[in-house]
């Protein structure tokens, strides 16, 4: 996958100059400002970039252009490369956004191997001795920061919309991402209902109820909506993004199992999260409502009354690791995941779409699903 390789580092040279360009604005407002510009930077180095790779090869699966090296050195078309480029640039942010919140939510302390955002303006408030409760300002000082982030991912989105001839793609490619905005908004929603609200749900409706949370906070946000803004924004038919839709969807809901599966049992040196962290903040994802549905009744009464617990200690964790594997949901879900991609890889076989793009889009697949991290 070299031109998605060559890809990242467009994108970081790109983030990198964004973030730089805005430094004097921040601190011609006040040099208090240093920590946005900062977190920022930390928070958007590096990380996997499926969401821009998404968006660039929707857009190349319709656009039908060769590698991106020769967009870079010599097509009439680097007007093109670089909205597409700025609109996954945007998405990259928009991500970014939410990861800061989420670890708000989920009252996370890590992020990417870092401390998480408001964990970072909690230490600030700690370290600078200042008035009132470090960790209420960590909250507040987060929320605003990715309100921030929010606010330039739309500057970034509606410059790249602004830069395409066609005026038609700058509207299909702007009701993409609103609509994209607004799944994983109530997506999130859902997420942290069923965390609080799961005990009031039968039983038989608790495993549709993780996967409505799955499609709508994840699959459609991570792959199917970057998918059809790149498309869009290369001037795509209804087609089109019926057929990247049909792709985008299923591999979403698989990226989301495998993401629910590391949650669990993910390597902390390689998450950069807290082993087992999805239990202590009590995600009711399918792994767990699979797992609930084999389980006897006492260790079903023992794993809802552990989940959610932030201090539950290693040995619990493993214990409850131990007890998820044995239910056999782990075998379940690693099953629903390759259903999902063989679906996946069935549409994007079919679909009339630029051969190279399918290509790259076949190999992201197997990527976005057998990672690690």
């Amino acid at each position: 996958m070299a031109e998605s390789t060559r890809l990242v580092d467009v994108l970081q040279d790109r983030i990198d100059g964004f973030l730089q360009a805005r430094r004097p604005e921040l601190d011609g407002i006040a040099s208090d400002l240093h920590p946005f510009a900062r977190f920022s930077a930390d928070l958007l180095q590096g990380g996997k970039r499926f969401r821009a790779l998404f968006c660039y090869w929707g857009w190349q699966s319709v656009a039908g252009l060769e590698a991106a090296a020769d967009v870079l050195a010599t097509s009439p078309d680097k007007a093109q490369f670089d909205a597409v480029v700025t609109a996954s640039v945007g998405l990259e942010f928009f991500h970014a956004a939410a990861l800061v919140h989420d670890d708000i939510m989920d009252n996370s302390d890590t992020r990417r191997g870092l401390p998480a955002a408001h964990r970072r303006f909690e230490e600030l408030h700690r370290d600078g001795g200042w008035l009132g409760d470090a960790a209420a300002f960590g909250t507040s000082g987060a929320l605003l920061f990715g309100d921030l982030l929010l606010s330039w991912s739309d500057e970034l989105l509606a410059d790249a919309f602004d830069s395409l001839e066609s005026r038609d793609a700058a509207r299909t490619a702007r009701r993409e991402f609103n609509r994209m905005r607004t799944e994983v908004t109530v997506g999130q929603y859902l997420d942290i209902l069923e965390e609080s609200a799961w005990g009031t749900a039968p039983d038989d409706e608790l495993l549709a109820r993780a996967q409505r949370v799955i499609v709508y906070k994840s699959a459609k946000y991570s792959v199917e909506a970057p998918l059809l803004v790149g498309a869009a924004m290369a001037g795509g038919s209804a087609e089109h993004l019926k057929s990247l839709s049909a792709f985008g969807l299923p591999l979403g809901i698989a990226y989301q199992l495998r993401d629910d599966l590391l949650g669990v049992f993910g390597d902390p040196a390689v998450t950069g999260k807290p082993a087992g962290d999805d239990l202590r903040e009590g995600k009711r994802t399918v792994l767990i409502a699979l797992a609930r549905q084999s389980l006897p009744v006492g260790s079903v009464r023992l794993l809802d009354e552990l989940l959610g617990d932030p201090d539950l200690d290693d040995d619990q964790i493993r214990m409850l690791q131990a007890t998820i594997r044995d239910s056999g949901a782990v075998d379940a879900v690693e099953a629903l995941i390759s259903e999902q991609v063989a679906a996946a890889q069935s549409a994007i076989g079919s679909a009339p779409l630029a051969p190279s793009a399918k290509a790259q889009l076949s190999q992201l697949a197997d990527t976005v699903t057998r990672r690690t991290a």
